[in-house]
């Protein structure tokens, strides 16, 4: 008998194809000798409950996106291929990622909490069995990851799983660690980076019940638990939860949504909230739950601002921070260095004819990768050999402009010979396990120099670093995407969170050519709260998200204007449809994107803006179908990205 959310195989063409029921009907739209009947049910029941299903449906209604490409989303790749198996029961029982305690070894003894964190705690708990959103609003380094551990201890003792979720596959080993050191269960892991085998049996021991606690990344939002009890959301305000590529949702909202669905309370947690979460406390949709101090003897690092205009530096560092440094070593403490930007140089230029490296796919510059000889385009992955002379006009050696964390690496040996230094960066870790090893080196004080980029800002505890210096932000206090200041003060709290946190005091270092900059003061002089208080009240009184809501539409083509074109037709169709209230939807565009060229195709932009969350969903959904027989849609790629968080 067929069910909603069963499997099946169905006749594709020449080719058999696996399918998901998704719904019944009695009648067709074409003669019922040209229907084709189903070839096996794989599935002796659905592999989704009931709630997991309607979530699935809902998403595939606010994001504007085709019900399959959810249902991708949310099934193990292992699944979607074809098979007479039951996925239900595997041959042998799947190994948990992480084994369960020895039975001979205690766990540790846990921390004591302050007022606050036990008031959080109490509070949680009260709400089991019920829905409701809270916002874990800790400064960094104040004991959200305790909290959570508690809120687990108390769901797992009501025979409950819990579901927790980090931003990137980085922060999962530590949390893991954390987790398996407290609780004798299965812990399943569920990320990217497992073999589709592994991510099945991992899957499939959330779904029967067999893993207590699942921890995963944005794709893990989706899994199926037999006896949901709580959901955490851990770093709430990363962009990382939003999927930007094929399906485009954000695993926080959909996390509430679903939480609501499962009569489950929901804890998103961070040091920086985004805006967004700031406002629907503000407005009573999240409960605020706020740990305001550093947990056990941590105490917040010292600022200092350095204006470094007309400074000579070498490798991006001042000669007083090159000084700074040296103190914290000498009074062994470990030293974190935070630049935004990987690569030897972002620039090669030829200083005789002023010929630049760019790439011939994308409108950018390409960046040197003096290690590896080469340049590479960060955008398409183009990669060319270092040329000895300029291709223009033949003169030696183009030189490297600016700096990225290959070249600070190279300075700081020059100046710190005898020193370890641990570069984390997108290059140096992309073999599997290097990110936590690289980590693993710092924490047990085998690398005196931490360098990095945004990866060593996200919830690692570093306790023995004394000194962090952010040395270039100020690119961020200029972008077109009005997002930017918003992500630049979460970085500068977040990076400056990694000191101070054990007994040592902890000092910060920002260098700027704007020190005067409003903003920038405001973050440094008042805090993130502050900050963040004062950024809504500008949103507001430009009718800004969290104040409104957006949707973009983006194109690309071959040829230069095709994309523009057919984003023409979408804004004709849209404005011949608002006219009933024609001052509720606002129409940006079309217009190039900011990067105009990327991956040899040109592309355009079309931005939807409306005070009514429900009016601007409706027109979407009345007008884009219609673009799919339109003439150009062949030669035009196009998709719609519901409440956008990069513009770029």
């Amino acid at each position: 008998m067929l069910v909603l959310g069963m499997r099946v195989l169905v006749p594709f063409g020449r080719q058999q194809k696996v399918g998901i029921v998704v719904g019944f009907s009695e009648h067709s739209e074409l003669p019922r000798e040209k229907l084709k009947r189903i070839s096996a049910i794989l599935d002796p029941e659905p592999l989704f409950p009931p709630t997991i299903f309607q979530l699935i449906q809902w998403s595939s209604r606010y994001y504007q996106g085709a019900i399959g490409e959810v249902f991708e989303s949310a099934l193990p790749n292992y699944l979607r291929k074809k098979t007479s198996a039951s996925p239900k029961t595997p041959k042998k029982t799947p190994k948990p990622v992480i084994e369960t305690q020895d039975p001979n070894t205690l766990p540790p003894t846990p921390p004591e909490l302050n007022t606050q964190q036990q008031q959080a705690i109490d509070t949680l708990v009260k709400y089991f069995g019920q829905f409701k959103t809270f916002l874990l609003d800790g400064v960094t380094g104040s004991g959200k990851t305790e909290v959570y551990l508690r809120v687990v201890e108390q769901a797992l003792a009501q025979g409950k799983q819990a579901l927790i979720l980090v931003p990137e596959i980085g922060l999962t080993p530590q949390l893991l660690k954390r987790f398996q050191e407290r609780f004798p269960v299965p812990i399943a892991v569920l990320n990217s980076s497992l073999t589709p085998k592994k991510r099945f049996e991992n899957w499939e021991m959330a779904r029967t019940g067999a893993a207590a606690i699942v921890i995963g990344t944005r794709l893990a939002v989706f899994v199926p638990l037999l006896n949901p009890g709580v959901f955490i959301l851990d770093e709430e305000h990363d962009s990382s939860f939003k999927q930007q590529e094929g399906f485009r949702y954000h695993a926080r909202d959909v996390m509430i949504m679903r939480a609501s669905l499962e009569h489950c309370p929901v804890v998103l947690g961070s040091a920086t909230p985004s805006l967004e979460s700031l406002h629907n406390v503000t407005v009573g949709k999240f409960h605020s739950l706020k740990l305001p101090n550093r947990a056990g003897q941590g105490t917040f690092p010292t600022l200092q601002v350095l204006d470094i205009r007309h400074k000579k530096l070498e490798g991006g560092l001042s000669s007083q921070l090159i000084g700074q440094i040296k103190e914290h070593i000498s009074n062994k403490g470990q030293v974190l260095l935070f630049l935004n930007r990987r690569g030897y140089s972002p620039v090669l230029m030829c200083f005789e004819c002023g010929w630049v490296a760019n790439c011939q796919n994308c409108d950018a510059k390409m960046t040197l990768h003096f290690h590896s000889k080469k340049l590479l385009c960060h955008h398409c992955e183009m990669s060319l050999p270092l040329p000895t002379a300029c291709p223009n006009c033949n003169h030696e050696n183009p030189k490297p402009v600016g700096v990225g964390t290959e070249k600070l690496e190279n300075v700081l040996k020059e100046h710190f010979p005898t020193l370890n230094i641990a570069r984390i960066d997108r290059d140096t870790t992309r073999k599997k396990g290097s990110l936590q090893t690289a980590f693993d080196r710092v924490q047990e004080g085998e690398a005196e120099i931490l360098i990095g980029t945004q990866m060593i800002a996200k919830g690692h505890h570093l306790p023995q670093v004394t000194l962090v210096g952010i040395l270039d932000i100020d690119h961020a206090l200029f972008s077109t995407d009005f997002r930017s200041i918003e992500k630049m003060g979460q970085l500068i709290t977040q990076v400056a969170g990694r000191t101070g946190r054990a007994e040592r005091p902890g000092h910060v270092v920002l260098q700027t050519c704007h020190p005067e900059h409003p903003l920038l003061k405001k973050i440094l002089e008042e805090g993130y709260q502050n900050f963040a208080a004062s950024l809504l009240a500008e949103r507001h009184s430009i009718h800004l998200p969290p104040y409104s809501h957006q949707a973009l539409i983006r194109a690309e083509s071959k040829q230069p204007n095709q994309a523009l074109d057919f984003l023409a037709s979408i804004k004709n169709a849209l404005q011949n449809l608002s006219q009933t209230k024609p001052n509720v939807l606002h129409i940006s565009g079309p217009i190039p994107a900011p990067m105009e060229r990327r991956l040899g195709k040109h592309r355009a932009q079309l931005l939807l803006q409306s005070s009514e969350r429900t009016y601007l969903q409706k027109h979407l959904g009345e007008t884009l179908d219609r673009f799919t027989t339109h003439p150009l849609s062949s030669s035009v790629r196009w998709s719609l990205d519901v409440d956008p968080i990069d513009l770029y």
